[in-house]
This record gives C-alpha cells, structure tokens and sequence, in this order.
C-alpha cells in the first residue's frame, strides 16, 4: 500500500481535526486533511444512521485520495425528543446555521418539556482503505442538556450538554479532559487495534 504511515482526515471541521489528531498522536502517522490534498467537494450526508454517513465520508475520500481515510459522524440524542437531533444533529437548522444558533433551536424544541434532559453524544468512526473496504468503530458519552450555554471550549453542541459525573459541560472541559471522556475519544479506543493492525504495530501493552 503506498505511503503506508499516511492517514486522511475526512473533515473540515477544524474542533474534531483538533481533537482526533490529540487522540491520535501517540501513533506513527502523518495525518492529513482534504485542504492538504487540495479536496473540497463534500460528501452529501444522505445516510440513514451514524455509520451510514461515516461509511460514505470515509469512501468517497479514500477514492479521491488513494489513501487510507478515517471519517467521523456525530449526532446529540435527547430522550425528550426521542432520540432527536441525532443524525441531523449538524443540519438542525440548515447547512449554513452556526454552532449556536443550533443550540438555541434545540433548547426552544425542548422548552414544551419539562427538565432533566437526559442526552447522549454518539459517534462513529468509519476507516476505509483506497478500494473502500470499511472498517468501523463506535463511541458514546451519557449527559443531560442544560438550559445555559456554558463554557468557551468545544464546538457545536458542547457549551450545553452536562458530562454525567464530571459537573461540567463539554465545553467546559480541557482538551486532555475531553479527551478522556468523550464519545469521540470512545470511538478512536475502539479503533486503535484496528489501526494497529493496519500499521504493522503490535498490540498495546496490556491489550488481548
């Protein structure tokens, strides 16, 4: 496989460029994004579910590009909407709408309902090699939903969603600390026998 320690990134979003490449740093990869490869023709998210979407990223990108390509699909589920904004979490409002005025489109949803608002944040990792054979792995993290944004770090949905245990939104969070208890960080601990098994690596100390 050519350029075999080479791994694509298929976002522009440049929060979760920043949090994969801090979860992915302790592996022997050069990690690179569609602008690096001069790729900007996106991905319609037409899926029916997390994997769906992540399964295309990772595909269409790894075609373009001929190298391995790791893809992210995250959806916010709020039991008080059933499971709403989910897939949709990132076009609640529109393809242009900003971080924040999806929040506040979300808190107005769940105004006819009385709180605690019970929420989790779900992703899923879709690895693809340059033929678009996938490989896939998941993560989530439990929480409820806070009336009042909170916080300065994070993105999207992170200034309004109470990380169960820890007293502080998302947003709240240092990147080490979210780095430790997000869905996100979940769902790379699950993929990393995987990309060391790609990479040639042996196990980690301690795994099976």
């Amino acid at each position: 496989m050519p350029n075999r320690s080479w791994l694509l990134l298929a976002t522009r979003n440049p929060g979760k460029l920043r949090e994969l490449r801090a979860l992915l740093a302790g592996l022997p990869l050069r990690l690179l994004t569609p602008a690096d490869l001069n790729l900007h023709e996106p991905t319609e998210e037409k899926g029916l579910d997390y994997a769906q979407n992540a399964g295309l990223k990772a595909r269409a990108l790894a075609h373009a590009s001929g190298l391995w390509t790791l893809a992210d699909d995250t959806g916010l589920e709020v039991e008080a909407l059933g499971g709403a904004p989910g897939v949709r979490s990132a076009r609640l409002v529109s393809e242009q709408g900003t971080d924040a005025e999806r929040r506040a489109r979300l808190l107005e949803l769940l105004a006819a309902h009385p709180p605690p608002w019970p929420a989790h944040f779900r992703t899923c990792l879709a690895l693809s090699d340059p033929k678009g054979k996938l490989e896939v792995a998941e993560g989530a993290c439990s929480g409820e939903i806070v009336a009042q944004a909170r916080g300065t770090g994070g993105f999207g949905y992170d200034p309004v969603f109470l990380v169960a245990g820890t007293g502080k939104t998302m947003a709240e969070l240092t990147l080490d600390e979210k780095n430790r208890v997000s869905h996100r960080a979940a769902a790379v601990r699950a993929l990393l026998p995987i990309l060391r098994r790609r990479l040639g690596l042996p196990p980690e100390a301690g795994s099976a």
